[in-house]
């Protein structure tokens, strides 16, 4: 098993700085909207455009660009979307508050007919209220910075997404809603908690309690935890959120938090990538990483001599899968707040594994050793993808500073909407500002 020796905090140092270098590289001059993936002509995501908005604060700590030109850009997105398009046609950029999944990079216009997309909008909000938290200033330049932030916050019509229901819909699509709603344990409680505390729009905390009605605690290999099968779900909201000691009534009648559960899913990843049940090449204890992310498509011919239908992007998972021999190499670094020793040894193994992985000092989206390629690596997505990159340098600050959590912390939207959905304990205790929500 590697250990962390002295050079790992420049390694981390250095993948950070890179996965920040995605923001510079791949946010449009004018627009400020962020790229999907790095591939030529991809749109931009708006999830992803959150992240880098969250990513400018560590960016100005870490001294890599002056506070003057970070808020500069920050400021310039977030006009954009004040300005932007928001009428109930197919070519808009946005409705109700709420954003289309993916857009035009130069003029933030609706591309691939996707839809007005609940979670990626939390997710873009989200970044938002980072960065209107970070830049305090009194000068003009942040001054209108947090107030187009709390407008954009306060537009979203989150009432009007539960579709007369009692969970929030996933989607609308110009004319309709998405079937599918937010039930269950997902990447959707920080949508939650973000709608809970609307001034403007709110949804009822039955809502809350009609989410969490569906969680699934589950066993595996004598760990028990609420169920949720790909990484990322047990990583998400946590990016932004300070789980550590404060509890909803689920996790009261359980006897953990949310930070003690994602610690038990990265063992449930370690746990299944080490009984590897279908045989794939290179998963151990430490290389794992089951997530959702693209994957080799057609069929394929494997070590060995085989061959495998792959069906590319799939929404991966422990310890029930999907699973068809893809992981996501970026996965264990991402978990350095919640399991030092499992974020590291992975992270080490990984790299000296596949010495061929990054790209620009940049993980790619995933890879599959098992299926065969020119190199031990296998398959490597050609793509380094934004949503990957914003998570690690958010994780990586909140583990070294806790940068991002404090800011939220000291958020009173955040606060209203976690005591709304009954959260109680820790922190969250102490006396803090009450929200205009309340």
């Amino acid at each position: 098993m590697p250990s962390t020796d002295a050079s790992s905090p420049a390694l981390v140092d250095r993948l950070q700085r890179s996965a920040f270098d995605y923001f510079r590289l791949y946010t449009h001059a004018e627009t400020g909207l962020v790229a999907d993936t790095s591939l030529p002509g991809s749109p931009s995501s708006i999830a992803t455009t959150g992240f880098g908005l969250s990513s400018y604060p560590v960016a100005v700590e870490r001294g890599w660009m002056s506070r003057e030109e970070a808020a500069g850009i920050v400021l310039k997105t977030l006009r954009f979307f004040a300005g932007c398009d928001t009428g109930s046609h197919p070519e808009a950029t946005g409705h109700r508050g709420f954003y289309y999944h993916f857009l035009a990079m130069h003029d933030g216009r609706r591309v691939w007919h996707s839809e007005l997309s609940t979670i990626d909008t939390a997710l873009l909000i989200a970044g938002v209220l980072t960065a209107g938290a970070y830049f305090d200033g009194a000068d003009p330049v942040e001054t209108e910075l947090r107030d187009t932030a709390r407008a954009l916050y306060e537009r979203v019509d989150w009432r009007w997404a539960l579709n007369k229901g009692d969970t929030l819909s996933m989607g609308w699509k110009t004319g309709r809603f998405i079937r599918h709603r937010w039930r269950g344990y997902n990447e959707a409680l920080l949508l939650y908690i973000m709608a809970l505390a609307s001034p403007t729009y709110p949804i009822p905390p039955e809502s809350y309690a009609a989410y969490t009605a569906s969680y699934q605690w589950l066993g595996f290999e004598g760990i028990d935890y609420l169920h949720a099968g790909p990484l990322f779900i047990h990583l998400f909201s946590h990016a932004w959120v300070d789980f550590e000691g404060i509890h909803d009534a689920y996790m009261r009648e359980k006897g953990i938090d949310y930070v003690e559960n994602t610690r038990r899913a990265i063992k449930v990843q370690q746990a299944y990538a080490r009984h590897n049940p279908h045989g794939y090449i290179g998963y151990t204890e430490n290389v794992w990483g089951l997530t959702a992310c693209d994957g080799p498509s057609a069929r394929r011919r494997l070590q060995g001599g085989r061959r495998q239908h792959f069906v590319g992007y799939s929404a991966r998972g422990a310890p029930f899968g999907p699973d068809d021999g893809t992981l996501a190499p970026w996965a264990p670094l991402s978990c350095l707040p919640f399991d030092r020793e499992a974020a590291m040894n992975g992270l080490t193994t990984i790299l000296e594994t596949y010495p061929n992985l990054l790209t620009d000092g940049r993980f790619p989206g995933s890879f599959n050793p098992t299926v065969v390629g020119p190199t031990a690596e296998g398959w490597i997505d050609e793509r380094c993808v934004g949503l990957d990159q914003g998570l690690l340098v958010m994780m990586i600050e909140n583990a070294r500073t806790g940068l991002i959590w404090r800011l939220m912390r000291d958020n009173p939207i955040i606060c209203e909407g976690l005591r709304r959905a009954g959260f109680t304990g820790g922190w969250l205790s102490a006396e803090r500002p009450a929200s205009s929500a309340a």
